[in-house]
This record gives C-alpha cells, sequence and structure tokens, in this order.
C-alpha cells in the first residue's frame, strides 16, 4: 500500500519498503458523520514517552500546550499490523430481543412421556397440554401413556392401613419389650378395638345416628334388630362389662341387679334404655376407657386369670376364650358399622382370625349337642364313651387363618379321628366366621362338601347358631 506522506513526494512502491498503517483516529475525535460510516481518520503512533525525533520525510512540529480543562480520557493502544481490527456490534435493548416462539410439534411430542409422569416445568405443562387440544394424534399417544403409567403403581387408598398401628408397635416392641407385655391371648381384643376406635374418629352425628341391622340366628332362621351406631357401641359396652366383673372391676353404666345377671341380651336391652349414657357420641368414651382398662388388668393380673371363668348368663367361658369371643364380636359388628356408614373393613390378621375360627370350632361339639338334645340335629349313630374315637367331620379353612381341624360328632366328650372321617367340609376363614355371627345362612354357606349330607348339614347349623345379639 502507498500514498502520499504529510509533508513529501510520493513514494516508489517497493515490496522490501515498510509498510506504514494509514492513520487512524479515536472515537472522540471523529464528527457524527463519520461514526456513522465516513471515513475513519487514524493516527500516527507515538513513540514512547510522547517525544522523539521524527520520522523521516516528516518535520519537527512542535505540539501545542495542552488547554486547561478536565482531563482527557487515555487514548486507545493501536493494534498491530497482525491483528486486523474486529467491529464490536452493539447490544441489543432487551425489549427490542426477537421473543422465542412456541415449542415445535416434534418438541411437544418428544414431551409426552415426561407429561405422563408428571415430570415436566411448569411452562412445558401448559404448552404440552395446549398442543394436546389441536393434535389429535398426540393426544391419543397421551392417554395410551397415561394408562401405562396408571399400570406401573396401582392406585391406593389415602385412608391408613388397618394393620398400621399393629406394625408400628411390633416393631418398638421388638427394639424394647416392653416391661408387662399384652398376654397373646388378650392381644386379638386389644387389635379389634383399636381398629373399632379408629373407625369411629372422624364420625360425626349424622354417623352416630346411621340405622345398623344386627343380625344373628335363631330358631332355625335368620333374626335381626334395628338400632344406630351409638347403638351397636352400647352393646358392645354392655357385654365387654361382662369380662370387666369378672375380674372385680365396676361397670360403665350401672345396671338393675336383675338386669345385670342376665346374659348379652338382657344386659343389653336394659342399657339401650337406660338414659344415664344416651345413645349418641358420648358412649365411645367410657367404652373405650373400659376396654383401656380390660387390657391393663389382663395384663398386670399375669397367667393365673386366663382360666378365670366368665359367666355368660346361658353358658361360661374361661378368660382366654371371652376375650377371644369379645375381639370376634367386635370385629364384627364394626363390619355392620362400615356397612352402614359405606366404608370398607378389613378383616383380623391371619393370626387373630385363626385363634378366632379355633375357639368356634372347639365349641361346635356341645353346641351340637345341645341341638340334639333340643331335636334340632340328628341323633348320634352309637355310643362313644369319654375320651374314645368317634365320628368326626374335617373342616378345611382356607385363605388368612385357615388350617385343618377335626370336629366330633356324636359326644362332645369323644376324640375327633382322621380315621374315623364321615365327611369333609372346605370353607373360606371369612365366610365361616360370617357364618359363626349368623351373617349368612347355613343353606348358602359357600362350601365344598364331601361325604356325609347329614352331618355336613349338622355342622353348618351348629355353627350358625353360635350367634347370638
Amino acid at each position: 500500500m502507498s500514498g502520499p506522506l504529510e509533508q513529501g513526494g510520493p513514494v516508489p512502491d517497493d515490496g522490501n519498503a515498510p509498510r506504514i498503517p494509514s492513520p487512524r483516529a479515536a472515537g472522540d475525535d471523529l464528527t457524527a458523520g463519520e461514526r456513522d460510516g465516513g471515513a475513519t481518520f487514524v493516527p500516527a503512533p507515538r513513540e514512547a514517552g510522547g517525544s522523539g525525533p521524527p520520522g523521516p520525510g516528516r518535520r519537527s512540529v512542535p505540539e501545542p500546550e495542552p488547554a486547561a480543562g478536565p482531563p482527557s480520557r487515555p487514548e486507545p493502544e493501536p493494534p498491530s499490523a497482525a491483528e486486523p481490527e474486529v467491529p464490536v456490534p452493539e447490544p441489543v435493548p432487551q425489549e427490542t430481543a426477537p421473543l422465542a416462539g412456541p415449542p415445535s410439534h416434534t418438541v411437544l411430542k418428544s414431551l409426552l412421556g415426561a407429561w405422563a409422569l408428571a415430570a415436566c416445568s411448569t411452562e412445558e405443562t401448559d404448552a404440552v397440554e395446549a398442543h394436546l387440544t389441536e393434535c389429535a394424534p398426540c393426544a391419543d399417544e397421551a392417554l395410551r401413556l397415561r394408562d401405562a403409567v396408571g399400570l406401573l403403581q396401582a392406585e391406593r387408598s389415602l385412608d391408613l392401613d388397618p394393620m398400621l398401628r399393629a406394625r408400628v408397635l411390633e416393631n418398638c416392641l421388638g427394639r424394647r419389650p416392653a416391661r408387662i407385655p399384652v398376654p397373646a391371648w388378650a392381644s386379638p381384643y386389644d387389635a379389634e378395638a383399636a381398629r373399632l376406635d379408629a373407625l369411629l374418629n372422624d364420625f360425626g352425628d349424622a354417623e352416630w345416628h346411621a340405622p345398623v341391622r344386627l343380625k344373628w340366628f335363631e330358631a332355625e332362621r335368620p333374626t335381626g334388630r334395628r338400632t344406630t351406631v351409638a347403638g351397636v357401641i352400647g352393646h358392645l359396652m354392655a357385654v365387654d362389662a361382662l369380662v370387666a366383673t369378672s375380674l372385680g372391676l365396676d361397670e360403665p353404666v350401672p345396671l338393675d341387679p336383675e338386669d345385670a345377671s342376665g346374659g348379652p341380651t338382657a344386659r343389653t336391652e336394659a342399657l339401650w334404655r337406660a338414659g344415664q349414657y344416651p345413645l349418641t357420641r358420648t358412649v365411645r368414651e367410657p367404652w373405650r376407657e373400659q376396654a383401656h382398662t380390660l387390657i391393663r388388668t389382663v395384663s398386670f393380673a399375669g397367667r393365673g386369670v386366663a382360666e378365670l371363668a366368665v359367666d355368660y348368663g346361658e353358658f361360661a367361658l374361661p378368660m382366654r376364650d371371652a376375650m377371644l369371643d369379645r375381639a370376634f364380636e367386635c370385629w364384627i359388628h364394626a363390619g355392620d358399622i362400615a356397612d352402614a356408614v359405606d366404608y370398607p373393613y378389613a378383616p383380623p390378621s391371619g393370626a387373630h382370625l385363626h385363634s378366632m375360627i379355633d375357639l368356634a370350632v372347639r365349641i361346635l361339639p356341645a353346641t351340637l349337642a345341645d341341638r340334639r338334645r333340643a331335636g334340632l340335629a340328628s341323633p348320634p349313630r352309637g355310643l362313644v364313651a369319654a375320651g374314645s374315637p368317634g365320628r368326626s367331620l374335617r373342616l378345611e379353612i382356607e385363605g388368612a387363618g385357615g388350617g385343618d381341624w377335626l370336629i366330633a360328632l356324636d359326644s362332645p366328650a369323644a376324640v375327633a379321628s382322621a380315621e374315623h372321617e364321615v365327611a369333609h367340609v372346605a370353607l373360606d376363614g371369612v365366610e365361616f366366621c360370617r357364618l359363626a355371627a349368623g351373617h349368612i345362612p347355613p343353606q348358602e354357606a359357600a362350601v365344598g362338601q364331601l361325604g356325609d349330607r347329614e352331618a355336613i348339614s349338622d355342622v353348618l347349623f351348629a355353627a350358625a347358631s353360635l350367634s347370638r345379639l
């Protein structure tokens, strides 16, 4: 590149001659026109220190004295000849920046899986759902993905697991055993009373007055009695008091001595007529307090209390069996209450259910003998000496709490024997308990039967007659 110098003639174009860049002015020295696209003035480089001999072909011109005023900004260092000047773009104001458009169909389709798993951000969710209203293929794909997500994990009820309390207590007691543990034969009653109390916890006045029909089997036919949820709790409290008085405890509701000496039905009728505890939600507190007192008392009493007799009026049970009987009735009537308020209620745990079935099976021979004396069952096929084997029926209980039991048919004192088995009945555990509670008639019990039909009918009717108010 060649050009005229400030004060000299033209310089011949020589390839070996040093090239001097054109003068370049600072930004402050440019006029408005020059800044907008005019010629650029680049000053000549200055020697260090701002002084020195003039270059060749230039006259030494003294620099003028700077005028007094505000200090001027330092001039920028000129770029070297090897580094070309790169223009710096001016920043674009934020309000004038171009706005991003909506996501494309491909992007939104790729987000459908995350949307089905509820893993999208709020903005992505809004964009996907807006797109689904406009794109039928994506909407169909979204429905299929949402159904697939539902198969990954089944929906669960928001209600607490009824066995949560039992599992928590079991874990706590496993880490630190109780100083005075609850006897194993009293645990079913403790668990069922706690489950029923949890069911009642959120009941309002409407639920406490909901109609409930108590059902049992009597005189070869089903019968019943209408009451309310509060009436059912009053009935449980009245019969629990039989166990309480056997332990020397006070009754929560003082009854007339004649009514107090009666059985479960007489005590219940007396309590329903009593005015001290109206059949409202106020009956819950004395019932639960009585249940707590029963558990504490049998726990502190030790082993000897297990064989203490509990008088039910027409029969008596040892304390260990009476507590199982109370657990069984607490569960059955809790199911009646749950049906009245349209609420699901699960059966007891397998171990507790097995104990309840075992109690009913142990009572069946004596019940069968009572029905035979009343002419409600077929006569025995032969006389069996006490302690001798006799005709037997095998009861096979399936499901939770299941097992096999042999039931003596001819005499309560006879010994059930597999060699003398004449019939075989298979029945679900919960179904058998509902039969023993009088909630289903013997003719409708879903059973598998094999062998002597007459013996099977006698046992099923005897099981239904175990029920009472």
